[in-house]
């Protein structure tokens, strides 16, 4: 691509591609796509985006396709990889001039220079830290400013990279410019200062942004650049020295330096714990005066009190700083750490603490309270939790309250429960003061009931207090009512009486008509509930529908879905009118993925709960499976895991395969391709489709299938490997005739693992149980698979057939379940009666397994002294479920009438071993016979007559 006459030419087309024209926009798409693999296109695009003369959204739009291309293109070994000397060229042009006057310009050109640099620095691109660091020293305040923010750029992404080799290049980066890096900060950070106290606002403005970025820059290499950053004395004299009070000069800048000041601390805490020891004091002096003392009133704000929280919460959690429970197993390093938190937690810090966190930071705010009011729904929404104790205030001082009062729970027990005995009896509803200091308090013991348990006698309090709040109807008592369900709910898995439970879903069922929708959900026992269910269950539908926030509603379905999991059966009187409604509510939450997930959820419990009657769903809930398993509908992101869930127990609750069933597998071709954590729920749908219907199901789709499996098993684990082979027996199981044919490309690996000798017994014992099934099943198919593998291997069918039965033998003890062994005997002992001198010179073996196949399933009956074979099964027996138990589901009770046509249940090892032997006797005559007994151990003999005796 000739620059000069090529410039031009994409001008033309990058300006014709920022078009809002559709009919001028898509085709210049097409061919700056085509121009991706052009030599000289990139040297053209950087010719483009420097010239700050041309339009800013075609300069943009330049930067941009010339950044993706370095994904693509940059690497040697990448197809249409870029010439070396072009980016030679690119790499100079790139750091020529740090002048680019527009901000979002300048900060794509800097992240793409840090892409280059991440694939080339420094071997290929030495000049490029030398050059930053001359760069970020001019006077002139733009070159300066884009030099500094590429220089962070680059230092953030080799920071990110892990491999061995890049961290020790990394080590040493950092070694050569910490002391240059350190300076720089502490420069921009004087000048600012000094122009803050002028008043120079503008001026003051670009110094705290330099200082901002020099930060960054520090952050890094201080966090990423030294194995051992204690060993290091530039990095150690990084002191706390942030001063708040600068006023309001540049206030939104200033409170982003301090709380990245912060983020250096705590990736430092986390990332070197004992380097960071010798700060654990002035962290901690620091971070509790600003947060419970006066210190910190009236400059503190509250990103900066939820940094100082984490601070404190790291340090007193860190397991680095926690000795063994015999000290002289502890590290020097451990015990100190751990003298300077002891000396620090005193008892009257700790009790600070506690009594700020609790009658301070607890408290419902004004906000809140005219927030609940007005939208009760995004009041409890803003509450909810994931990781938001990280960056929100109210969940962090909870999650630093928990790890305190664990941590110093004897200490700080007596002082929570003093707070408890001061707020006796109904708090006076004119006295709002008094109404949030009660929610505070019951939201500590809430959060600290693990570590209460022995300190508070939850029954009484239930029965002589809480439940007479929880019957105060008074509008404003609406704190603590929402706060004295919720205080039960934590407490009823720790410490709660069954027989008190009644007294509660009274109360429960009273709240659910309450018009206030914050209540939280519980648990229950099923026997008790049950009187209960009906105007429950009744209740909790009909906030479902007055609600319209979608994570209320995720919330009451979560409710439900419990309810009727705990329930099960006995659900199905009530559902109806659930089942009519989550049609709509799945078409009204197309936008909101979370909430269809809930709905999958509820959708699982159901089905489990409606058991056969589930078939009545299939319009609805058939489309729902097809569109959350389907790979090639972005909602499956979101929605697969459960889609396969529903898709399970809509199999396994299924009482017959319907055309719409059977034509939802066409999404599992390229499920099986992900190879993903997905694999086993997929094998299981499989398992449900083969015990529902193989002749049908096999063949609709083995073909498909086989294929998919021979391409997974050469990519997925050992153990991955085993559940797909299971798969397989399950097949020959359920269908010996159709099975080895359907699945003939995958049993010649299976034979050739046999032969070598798999080393993992899982894998090998799966290969005998796929084998066996052929073996004793199918003979004749064996008889094809043996002549195929002779072949196959240019080896005589007699040799292969003697390796296969000498590598069975052997590694017989490879296979642990019972039922598998008594396949293995019957499948071996099938060979029998024959001539081969092969099998009659293999016979010993056989008979050793048969006798270990005996002895795994023959029991003694102590009356009569004969042997019975403990795995027949000889009617199909519905069994019977007590309370507690799930009763069984459609494919269990496949799965039984299955086994009452499986050999390994339905054939008498014992009679089956005998009727073998007397027919080998019969073929040989008895002196060929007895000869043939006689290469078997006297021993094994006379245990195998025991066995036998009354035949």
């Amino acid at each position: 691509m000739d620059l000069n006459s090529a410039s031009s030419i994409v001008l033309q087309v990058l300006t014709q591609a920022t078009s809002q024209d559709t009919a001028v926009l898509k085709p210049a798409e097409e061919q700056l796509k085509q121009w991706e693999t052009q030599p000289g296109f990139y040297s053209v695009l950087l010719n483009i985006f420097t010239n700050h003369a041309l339009d800013v959204n075609v300069r943009w739009l330049a930067v941009l396709y010339f950044k993706n291309g370095i994904d693509r293109y940059w690497r040697r070994v990448a197809p249409h990889a870029l010439s070396e000397e072009e980016k030679t060229t690119l790499r100079a042009g790139l750091i020529a001039n740090f002048n680019e006057p527009v901000n979002q310009i300048a900060t794509q050109i800097s992240v793409l220079i840090a892409k280059v640099a991440r694939v080339d620095c420094p071997r290929q691109w030495p000049e490029l830290i030398p050059t930053l660091l001359e760069s970020v020293k001019v006077q002139d305040d733009l070159r300066q400013h884009r030099a500094l923010l590429t220089f962070y750029h680059v230092t953030k992404t080799l920071a990110s990279k892990r491999l061995a080799a890049d961290r020790k290049l990394f080590y040493d980066l950092a070694s050569g410019i910490y002391s240059f890096a350190c300076s720089l900060w502490n420069h921009h950070t004087d000048t600012f200062l000094q122009q803050a106290c002028t008043g120079n606002e503008a001026a003051a403005s670009n110094s705290l942004e330099r200082t901002l970025l020099s930060l960054k820059v520090l952050r890094k290499l201080t966090v990423h650049g030294f194995v051992e950053p204690h060993r290091s004395v530039e990095v150690m004299v990084r002191n706390i020295n942030l001063n708040i009070r600068t006023g309001n000069v540049c206030r939104d800048r200033l409170e982003k330096t301090i709380i990245l000041f912060t983020k250096v601390l705590l990736d430092f805490l986390d990332q070197h714990p004992f380097s960071f020891t010798p700060l654990i004091q002035r962290s901690l002096e620091f971070a509790v005066s600003y947060v419970f003392t006066e210190a910190g009133e009236g400059v503190v704000f509250e990103r900066f009190i939820v940094q100082c929280m984490n601070l404190i919460k790291m340090i007193v959690k860190n397991y680095a700083y926690k000795p063994s429970k015999y000290i002289e197993d502890s590290s020097p390093e451990t015990l100190e750490a751990h003298k300077i938190k002891t000396a620090f937690f005193t008892y009257p810090t700790l009790m600070e603490i506690c009594r700020r966190l609790v009658t301070h930071y607890f408290l419902l705010t004004e906000e809140e309270l005219t927030m609940w009011e007005e939208d009760p729904e995004g009041f409890t929404v803003e509450e909810t939790g994931g990781d938001s104790w990280k960056y929100s205030l109210r969940p962090c001082t909870e999650v630093l309250f928990i790890d305190i009062f664990h941590e110093y729970n004897q200490t700080l027990t007596p002082v929570l429960l003093e707070m408890v005995h001061s707020l006796q009896g109904t708090t006076n509803l004119e006295d709002t003061s008094a109404i949030l200091i009660k929610d505070a308090v019951y939201n500590a013991v809430g959060l600290a009931a693990y570590e209460l348990f022995d300190s508070v006698d939850f029954d009484q309090w239930f029965k002589n207090q809480l439940l007479a709040e929880l019957q105060v109807s008074h509008n404003r008592y609406k704190p603590i009512r929402r706060r004295v369900i919720w205080l039960i709910g934590q407490w009823i898995s720790v410490k709660f009486k069954s027989d008190l439970r009644p007294m509660l879903y009274e109360a429960i069922r009273n709240l659910l008509q309450d018009q206030d929708l914050v209540v939280n959900d519980f648990e229950f026992r099923t026997d008790q509930f049950l009187p209960y269910l009906e105007s429950m269950f009744t209740l909790l539908f009909q906030l479902l529908q007055e609600v319209t926030e979608c994570d209320t509603k995720m919330h009451v379905l979560h409710v439900l879905s419990c309810v009727n999991e705990r329930v099960n059966v006995q659900i199905r009187p009530y559902v109806g009118c659930l089942v009519q409604y989550l049609p709509l509510l799945w078409k009204q939450s197309e936008e909101h993925n979370m909430l269809r997930c809930a709905i999958l959820t509820t959708l699982i419990h159901l089905v489990q709960g409606l058991g056969a009657e589930s078939k009545n769903l299939y319009p609805f809930l058939l489309p729902i499976i097809q569109l959350s398993t389907d790979v090639s509908q972005p909602p499956h992101v979101y929605l697969l895991e459960d889609g396969l869930e529903l898709w399970l127990v809509t199999l396994e609750n299924s009482p017959c395969l319907t055309p719409e069933l059977l034509r939802i597998f066409q999404n599992m071709s390229a499920l099986l391709e992900l190879s993903t954590e997905n694999l086993k729920n997929c094998f299981k749908i499989i398992n449900a489709y083969v015990f529902l219907s193989s002749t049908e199901f096999l063949q609709t789709y083995a073909v498909d299938l086989c294929r998919s499996f021979c391409e997974l098993l050469k990519d997925i684990t050992t153990e991955g490997q085993v559940q797909a082979l299971k798969v397989v027996e399950n097949v020959l199981k359920v269908n010996p005739v159709l099975g080895p044919q359907m699945f003939q490309p995958l049993l010649p690996s299976v034979f050739r693992g046999i032969i070598d000798g798999e080393r993992y017994p899982m894998l090998m014992s799966t290969y005998l149980g796929v084998m066996g099934r052929v073996l004793l099943q199918n003979t004749s198919f064996f008889s094809l698979l043996l002549n195929q593998m002779a072949c196959e291997s240019g080896q005589e069918l007699d040799q292969i057939l003697g390796n296969m039965i000498e590598m069975w033998v052997d590694r017989m003890d490879n296979i642990t379940q019972p039922e598998r062994r008594k396949l293995s005997a019957l499948a071996l002992i099938s060979l029998l009666p024959s001539l081969n001198s092969v099998i009659q010179d293999k016979f010993c073996g056989i008979i050793h397994v048969t006798l270990e196949g005996l002895y795994d399933v023959m029991t003694e009956d102590p009356e009569t002294g004969t042997y019975k074979d403990c795995l027949l099964l000889s009617h199909f027996e519905e069994p019977k479920v007590t309370e507690d138990e799930e009763p069984p589901t459609e494919q269990d009770k496949r799965k039984k009438l299955l086994a009452l046509k499986d050999p390994v249940h339905t054939v008498s090892l014992q009679q089956f071993v005998y009727e073998k032997l007397k027919a080998q006797q019969e073929l040989l005559g008895e002196q060929g016979f007895h000869a043939l007994m006689e290469t078997v151990d006297t021993e094994v003999v006379a245990q195998l007559q025991e066995f036998l005796q009354g035949f």
